[in-house]
């Protein structure tokens, strides 16, 4: 069949985007889903800062490539041995396929999920399968199992997530990658209790996540740490406590006063070495820093080796939350209808995909949270 998508054929192009088209718009052959293979139709797909992060080259992937890793779908046709999922579902994708055979995946850590991790390094689907098509008879790569800029998608059954058919697929597309991943860093790698201190540096979407996080499980202080009064703004609507404008505030003594010493719980969702140098040093004596977001693989993160050890400090990694996903989509989308997790303020702007090139400007610019593309 023929899907329409926006295809990725160098990375580096200079900016802005809307100029330079990075993206290119065209008519690909998606092949026929094969064992444990569903074709999916997308509903809706956000703009985040990892698709980002390939198109400015800062993560290499291979190329040509289906760019989008956050997104949501209806089920249209599944292949042979497809034993959980039928036409009609409903479905969240998983940017890491979740094998469920690895010993991460057996040990409950599918985040980490070695096969899954390797085929997305490699921009194929977990089987090692490739299912786009150009004119030229060349494959196109898969980014992360999902590949959420095209009209139609193949994905292994590994990378979905069956969600209730009633709620909002527009909505649920934010779950698969930014809610995920920044409440789960709050609840599943750092297990924040009630009453501790937590501040967060970045307020994209999954800075954001954090922050609903930390709100719903109780912790205060909450410190938003931005540049832009904007985003530290609506921090305070779906749970800050405080906030500080780094651009104005030495972010660090701003939360050393705020949280008496520093916060017992600092998240980093930057994606910057000199950012998590900041998350560290607000962090209290005893405390623990979460690095959520993915720095370029040159950049190094350098701290005082006595502090560790003289003030027992902990440094986490938190890759997609800590999550098991097809556990905590669920539960987290249910936390949202009960009001616990505003996850629709995170969406300022609907684009067309023909728009796409002018959203990464505007990701670029610091200038959305999210943009979600609509595909109805």
């Amino acid at each position: 069949m023929k899907t329409r998508a926006a295809v990725l054929y160098e990375m580096g192009a200079s900016r802005p985007y809307a100029e330079s088209r990075p993206f290119v718009l065209e008519d690909l052959t998606l092949e026929s889903p094969c064992e444990g293979e569903v074709l999916v139709e997308i509903a809706a797909a956000g703009l985040c800062h990892s698709d980002l992060s390939v198109v400015d080259g800062s993560r290499p992937r291979p190329v040509p490539m289906v760019l989008g890793h956050e997104a949501s779908g209806i089920v249209r046709e599944v292949g042979p041995n497809v034993t959980d999922l039928s036409a009609g579902d409903h479905v969240v994708f998983s940017w890491v396929p979740v094998c469920g055979r690895c010993l991460f995946c057996v040990s409950g850590r599918g985040s980490m999920c070695e096969p899954g991790v390797q085929a997305n390094i490699d921009g194929t689907l977990l089987g090692g399968a490739r299912r786009f098509t150009n004119e030229s008879a060349t494959k196109c790569n898969h980014h992360l199992g999902v590949s959420g800029f095209s009209k139609y998608t193949i994905a292994v059954q590994e990378s979905l997530v069956k969600i209730d058919p009633t709620f909002s697929l527009n909505d649920a597309a934010l779950f698969g990658c930014a809610v995920v991943t920044g409440v789960g860093a709050v609840v599943n790698t750092a297990q924040v209790k009630p009453g501790t201190s937590v501040a967060v540096f970045g307020m994209g979407g999954v800075g954001l996540s954090a922050i609903m996080g930390a709100r719903a499980v109780g912790a205060y202080p909450i410190i938003a740490v931005d540049l832009v009064d904007d985003k530290l703004t609506l921090a305070k609507e779906v749970g800050a406590t405080h906030t500080v404008n780094a651009r104005n505030n030495d972010p660090v003594e701003a939360v050393k006063d705020i949280g008496n010493g520093g916060a017992e719980f600092v998240f980093e969702s930057v994606g910057s070495e000199k950012a998590l140098m900041n998350a560290y040093n607000a962090t209290q004596r005893g405390g623990t820093t979460v690095a959520i977001g993915l720095p370029a693989p040159d950049k190094i993160f350098s701290i005082p080796a006595l502090s560790i050890v003289a003030e027992e400090r902990t440094i986490k990694g938190s890759y997609m939350g800590s999550a098991v996903p097809r556990r905590d989509i669920p539960r987290f989308i249910e936390m949202y209808r009960a009001g616990i997790l505003p996850v629709d303020k995170l969406q300022t702007h609907t684009l067309r995909l023909d728009q796409i090139n002018e959203g990464f400007d505007r990701l670029a610019n610091a200038e959305a949270v999210r943009q979600v593309i609509r595909f109805d």
